[in-house]
C-alpha cells in the first residue's frame, strides 16, 4: 500500500495534460484535428485513464513517460463551442491510491454551417451549371428603375475587378490610399440577386439550421455565377458578394452564430430587377406579406416546409424554393 500510494504521488507531481486544438474555425461535420499530451511526473503512471470530452471513451494509459492521442472530431451542428478541459486519472492497479490531473482550457471553435448543392425538383441528384437558379439568376425588365439613369447614380466603392473598364476607378481615392477602387453602381446592386434569411420565428432549432444553410448555399452559388446579396436578420444594408467570393467569410462567420428569436431582416419596399429568394424556418403556410408585396424579377420562398399551391422550383440543405411569379396572390391592400 506504502509502495502503490508513493509511485502515484510521484507519477501525478508534475504530471500535465496539454491539449492542442485545431484551427479556430471548421465547417459541420468536417474533420476536426486535436493533438492531445501526457507529460507525466517523476514516474511514469502505474496505470490510469484519459477523460476527455472530445473521445467519447476512456483511454488507458501507464508504463509511459510521454503519450500522444491524436483525434478527428466531427461537429454536427453550428455556433461556438467550448472546449472543455480534459481529466488524467492516475491510479495503481488496485486503486488504492488515485490523483486527478485537470487539463488546460481548450478554446473556443466557430463551427461553420456547411454548403450543399442546389437540386433540381424532386432531389433526383445535383443539376449541372445554374439550372435550378436560371430563373432566380436573371433580372427581369419589369420592376425594375430604369438602368442608364441608374448608372448615374453611386452607392460607394468597392475593390478593383480585373477587367473592370478604366472610368469606374475612383482616382481620388487611388491617389490617397495607393490602392485601386472602382465605383459601385445602383444599377448594379438592384439587378443581382438578394437572398434574405427569416430566423425571427423557427418551428425548431434543426429547421433554423437548414435554412441557415440553405441561405449560405444559394449565396455562394449564386455569387460564383453573377454576384449577388446576402441580407442577415437585424441589417438594413445586404452584404454585397462578388463572383470571386469576395465578402462570403464574413458572412459565413455571421450565419454560424444566428440564433432563433433575431429580429426580421429589414427589407426595403422599393423595386429590384433582380430576384428575391426568402429564406425562412417559419413553419407558415402563406408566403410573408412583404415578399407579396415586393416589386422584384422574381420571388422565390425557400422553406423546410413547402407551401401548398406553389410549384418548386429547386431543393437545398432540405429546404424546398419555391416560385412565388404567376401564381395567385391572396393578401389584399388595407385603405388606411
Amino acid at each position: 500500500a506504502v509502495g502503490a500510494t508513493a509511485w502515484v504521488l510521484l507519477a501525478a507531481a508534475g504530471a500535465r495534460l496539454v491539449r492542442r486544438p485545431g484551427p479556430h474555425t471548421v465547417v459541420e461535420e468536417e474533420p476536426y484535428p486535436v493533438r492531445i499530451e501526457l507529460r507525466s511526473g517523476w514516474l511514469p503512471p502505474p496505470g490510469g485513464e484519459l477523460l476527455d470530452p472530445l473521445l467519447g471513451w476512456p483511454v488507458p494509459i501507464g508504463g509511459r513517460r510521454l503519450r500522444r492521442v491524436r483525434i478527428n472530431v466531427r461537429f454536427s451542428r453550428r455556433g461556438r463551442r467550448r472546449l472543455e478541459p480534459g481529466l488524467l486519472v492516475i491510479a495503481d492497479p488496485l486503486r488504492l491510491c488515485v490523483r486527478e490531473v485537470r487539463g488546460e482550457e481548450g478554446g473556443d471553435v466557430l463551427v461553420l454551417p456547411r454548403i450543399e448543392q442546389v437540386r433540381a425538383p424532386g432531389g433526383e441528384g445535383a443539376a449541372t451549371g445554374d439550372e435550378p437558379l436560371a430563373g432566380a439568376g436573371a433580372g427581369a425588365s419589369g420592376g425594375g428603375r430604369d438602368a442608364s439613369a441608374a448608372e448615374l447614380e453611386i452607392d460607394g466603392l468597392r475593390p478593383y475587378r480585373p477587367g473592370a473598364p478604366a472610368s469606374r476607378i475612383h482616382w481620388p481615392t487611388v491617389a490617397r490610399t495607393g490602392e485601386i477602387v472602382e465605383r459601385r453602381l445602383v444599377a448594379e446592386l438592384d439587378s443581382a440577386p438578394l437572398v434574405v434569411l427569416d430566423a425571427a420565428s423557427p418551428a425548431s432549432d434543426e429547421a433554423l439550421d437548414m435554412a441557415v444553410r440553405a441561405a449560405g448555399s444559394l449565396s455562394v452559388q449564386l455569387a460564383r455565377a453573377s454576384g449577388c446579396a446576402l441580407l442577415l436578420p437585424g441589417d438594413r444594408r445586404p452584404v454585397e458578394l462578388g463572383s470571386d467570393l469576395s465578402g462570403w467569410s464574413a458572412a459565413h462567420v455571421r450565419l454560424a452564430l444566428i440564433e432563433a428569436g433575431a429580429p426580421p431582416p429589414a427589407m426595403a419596399r422599393a423595386p429590384r430587377g433582380g430576384a428575391v429568394l426568402w429564406v425562412t424556418a417559419s413553419d407558415a403556410r402563406r408566403p410573408p406579406r412583404v415578399l407579396e408585396r415586393l416589386a422584384a424579377g422574381s420571388r422565390f420562398v425557400v422553406t423546410p416546409f413547402p407551401l401548398s399551391g406553389y410549384p418548386a422550383a429547386f431543393s437545398v440543405a432540405g429546404c424546398t424554393g419555391q416560385a412565388l411569379n404567376g401564381a395567385r396572390r391572396t393578401a389584399g391592400r388595407r385603405a388606411a
